[in-house]
């Protein structure tokens, strides 16, 4: 050990993602330039305040004989809320609990109905407005049904369809309390139709099986059912205990059956009770930036009431909610659990999936979502800087030969923007390309990202997803050179990215065989060298074709070139197998009877 840098008896330090040296030194009482001196001598280059990455601290902590533990996000909030007296997990007392609304999230694959099952249902068209018929959007709707003489109210989540949206639909499942599988009649079971049971499964929450589009001539219900008993999901008609719905969105047939079904699922195996006094917790579902009226974010109360006027926190955003609206855009003067609303008061747009919780005053909000926008910057900012090693140095000297692919990403709504960054980072990208993320928002481009991608020392694309840039900002990306491309599904966009990176490859070349000759004579002129009297034995031999010469099946001269070739005394550009032909080759002259010429040429690969 050198410098003073305490050693650990295996003493237990806990640190926060992106940590700098400067706050271990403060956890172990030391020198925080002893510690970048170890670090050195480790054979990375750190400074004191610098955010390191996990195995950094890690690294360091193991050299120094402490017991280094990396504080989960999770946990790293708690501790955070735990500072102004909040717990999200605190025990509720049984005589605050009411019973709620069944929370139920609609999966299935692609184009099997999903979003015109929940048309159905809430007797709206969302479909219409959904760009290639795909939801890009998570969106929440309440609807009430009379059942068993009572008015009762379901909580829907519509989520996307489309499996770049796996990790939003995995959100969507952790809010969940019932899940409705959407399995088309006449398609049966998919790859997402698996993915989605998969998700619900590991969000342990019953399944209610809604067996669509029934109406249609080819539609086989039982396969369906049949197909589900090898996932573990057995009809009740089978002696199992899921039950499964024939349905028909478009003529409505069997939504009353499925919203029972529902119904009945909730009160045979779940107990949906909430606090409904209480500040209110929940988590933002979907979030986007509009012009008139701000940050605009979808959140679910799972506990408590949430009120217009209170202070709340969503992630790294705060604010004082403003306004409260319904599914159909109507004021609501107060949220109960299980109830989604759109809250308008924001100052940022919060992650889809982030928590929200009330607060007593506006003061604290603020003070929770600074600590966590910083926590997130420096978790961020380790992540992306890597680690900084000796024999790196060299390699990050060599990188300025790599091209790289940069993207500033903006969206609608915050979870698209997620997602596409999502399945952009899963593309398969070669080794000699790179691709990088410099920003990335939610609201039209603005001039400021027009600005940040024309600063960039390298070539910035600004991709637009569902958002357009105005006039103003368009003629300043065109003064600038500034790419914009805009988008609506998120295929398209993922496909047209990975056209351009391969694009920005350096094409590869493989070699093609032409033909080979076989020499029968060789004539001696003074004038031009040797002359290959040849007859062609397979494809063809061309003037100026590269070639190289073998005797007895051993390379004796490479790079060659077909200088001149003739038939009889005639020039030819090129001569077929079984012809003969008379042919000189570049700076070579030791060829002998019985050689054989082989030609080739260079052509470029296809990059797959």
């Amino acid at each position: 050990m050198s410098s003073g840098a305490p050693r650990g008896q295996g003493q237990v330090v806990r640190l926060s993602r992106g940590a700098s040296l400067s706050d271990f030194a403060d956890k172990i009482n030391a020198n925080p330039g002893s510690l970048v001196q170890e670090m050195f001598n480790l054979g990375e280059m750190v400074t004191a305040t610098q955010s390191c990455s996990d195995e950094t601290l890690l690294l360091l902590g193991e050299h120094l004989g402490f017991d280094v533990q990396i504080v989960s996000p999770e946990d790293e909030d708690r501790e955070l809320l735990a500072q102004f007296n909040i717990d999200l997990d605190a025990e509720v007392d049984a005589e605050r609990l009411v019973s709620r609304p069944p929370v139920v999230t609609v999966m299935g694959h692609v184009d099997h109905g999903k979003t015109k099952l929940l048309d159905a249902i809430r007797k709206a068209n969302v479909v219409a407005g959904e760009a290639g018929g795909i939801t890009q959007h998570i969106g929440a709707y309440q609807v009430r049904v009379p059942h068993d003489g009572e008015d009762r109210a379901i909580t829907f989540i519509d989520t996307p369809g489309h499996e770049a949206f796996t990790a939003m639909r995995a959100r969507g499942a952790q809010v969940t309390d019932i899940v409705i599988l959407v399995v088309a009649a006449d398609d049966g079971v998919m790859p997402q139709t698996i993915e989605a049971l998969n998700h619900a499964k590991a969000a342990d929450v019953p399944i209610v099986v809604a067996v669509n589009k029934v109406d249609k001539p080819e539609a086989n219900p039982d396969k369906v059912r049949q197909q589900l008993t090898e996932y573990g999901l057995v009809a009740e008609e089978y002696g199992g205990d899921t039950m499964f719905v024939n349905v028909a969105a478009k003529p409505g047939i069997g939504i009353e059956d499925l919203l029972e079904a529902v119904l009945l699922t909730a009160d045979a195996s779940l107990e949906l009770t909430a606090p409904i006094d209480g500040p209110a917790q929940g988590v933002a579902i979907e979030a986007h930036l509009d012009k008139g009226r701000g940050a605009v974010a979808t959140v679910l109360v799972q506990k408590g009431t949430l009120r217009a006027g209170d202070s709340i926190v969503a992630g790294g955003a705060h604010g004082r909610v403003r306004a409260m609206l319904d599914e159909n855009g109507k004021p609501l003067s107060e949220a109960g659990p299980a109830r989604p609303v759109m809250v308008l008061g924001l100052t940022a747009v919060p992650g889809a999936g982030d928590t929200f919780l009330a607060a007593e005053d506006d003061r604290t909000v603020r003070q929770i979502a600074e600590q966590r926008q910083a926590r997130r910057r420096a978790a961020s900012f380790a992540n992306s800087r890597g680690r900084a090693t000796l024999e790196t140095l060299m390699e990050q000297l060599k990188e300025g030969e790599k091209t790289s692919l940069n993207l500033v990403l903006k969206g609608d709504v915050s979870g698209s923007v997620e997602a596409l960054e999502d399945a952009l980072f899963k593309l398969d990208i070669p080794e000699e390309v790179q691709l990088r993320i410099i920003h990335r928002g939610v609201g039209a481009i603005t001039e400021s990202d027009v600005m940040l991608a024309s600063a960039s020392s390298e070539a910035v694309t600004i991709i637009g997803f569902n958002v357009r840039a105005s006039n103003k900002v368009r003629e300043m990306a065109d003064r600038e050179g500034v790419e914009i491309r805009y988008y609506t599904v998120i295929y398209q966009a993922l496909e047209e990215i990975d056209a351009a990176l391969k694009g920005l490859l350096k094409p590869e070349y493989e070699e093609v065989e032409l033909g080979t000759a076989e020499i029968r004579d060789v004539f001696r002129s003074s004038k031009i060298g040797n002359i290959a009297g040849c007859i062609v034995r397979s494809g063809v031999i061309r003037r100026n074709a590269k070639a190289r010469l073998l005797r007895d099946g051993t390379v004796v001269a490479d790079n060659l070139t077909i200088s001149s070739l003739k038939r009889f005394k005639d020039d030819a550009t090129e001569v077929r197998d079984g012809f003969e032909c008379g042919l000189t080759v570049s700076n070579y002259n030791n060829i002998q009877v019985g050689d054989v010429i082989e030609t080739f040429e260079m052509r470029e690969k296809p990059r797959a």
